[in-house]
């Protein structure tokens, strides 16, 4: 799989593209862009017929060219093959990673593989595999990419959640929010939409540095450093209800603690923000 800044350098011409585009604020509307999706998956067999049930019910989200990235992180059950036996109506393929690497590696990949998909206007929506994305907001999403925003963050209303989760979402964005200059109420939730062209012009900027943190701290590195490009952020209030995952959250929790301090002490001991 080629990385980020060979995936950005293969396409001179749609990098300008995708430079006047941002510089013109809003996407074209005429027509449908492909939407190009990235689920990180590590064990969900049990999620992802779900999640495929959920994707086929919304038709309209598949636009021509768009693609379903299921990016298998080195799972022990059977995700890679239940993507492989697929035969429904969704444009799915698996990127096998071969070893569990982390959400890190896996958007690395998937971004990677978006990006060479698509050689000009395209959305990439990344989401969890576990079905927990309320699939109901993403319409409102994609509308604000088209008209404006160049990211756009899920930012979670909780229900369901254990009290050890809110109290570590919420504590993570404080801290984030202050040390790292950004703005956001929602740092880690893997749901989210971006521009093509702002991906782009990111990993034109920080090559393969762009997501350099293997873990669920990933998500809070790519939005600081796409913060720190000025890039429009805005957020869409989304319901996040655990009960409708099929086993336990993959995130743990004092590694993934640990894992904020250290991109936080990465992040303001760098001489240079943009090798940061």
């Amino acid at each position: 799989m080629s990385s980020f800044a060979a995936a950005a350098e293969a396409a001179p011409e749609a990098l300008r593209e995708d430079a006047d585009a941002r510089a013109a604020g809003a996407m074209r509307i005429d027509r449908a862009v492909p939407n190009l999706f990235v689920v990180p998956a590590f064990n969900e067999e049990a999620n992802l017929p779900r999640l495929f049930a959920d994707l086929e019910s919304r038709p309209a989200l598949f636009p021509p060219g768009s693609r379903l990235f299921i990016v298998d992180d080195g799972s022990q059950d059977d995700t890679a093959a239940i993507v492989d036996r697929y035969s429904g109506p969704l444009p799915a393929e698996v990127i096998r990673l071969g070893r569990n690497q982390g959400p890190g590696a896996a958007f690395r990949a998937g971004f990677a593989a978006a990006l060479e998909e698509c050689d000009g206007e395209a959305l990439v929506v990344t989401l969890e595999a576990d079905t927990t994305s309320d699939l109901d907001a993403l319409p409102e999403m994609i509308r604000r990419a088209y008209t404006g925003a160049e990211l756009v963050l899920a930012s979670w209303v909780m229900v369901n959640v254990s009290r050890t989760r809110r109290i570590l979402s919420e504590g993570a964005a404080k801290v984030i929010n202050r040390i790292l200059g950004v703005d956001a109420k929602t740092v880690s939730s893997f749901y989210r939409v971006y521009r093509a062209s702002t991906l782009r012009a990111a990993a034109a900027r920080y090559g393969d540095a762009l997501i350099r943190e293997p873990g669920f701290a990933c998500k809070a590195e790519l939005l600081s450093k796409l913060s720190s490009m000025s890039v429009r952020i805005e957020e869409v209030d989304v319901g996040l209800d655990t009960s409708r995952r099929v086993g336990d959250s993959k995130m743990p929790i004092l590694r993934t603690i640990f894992h904020y301090w250290r991109l936080m002490a990465r992040q303001r001991l760098a001489r240079d923000p943009i090798a940061a």
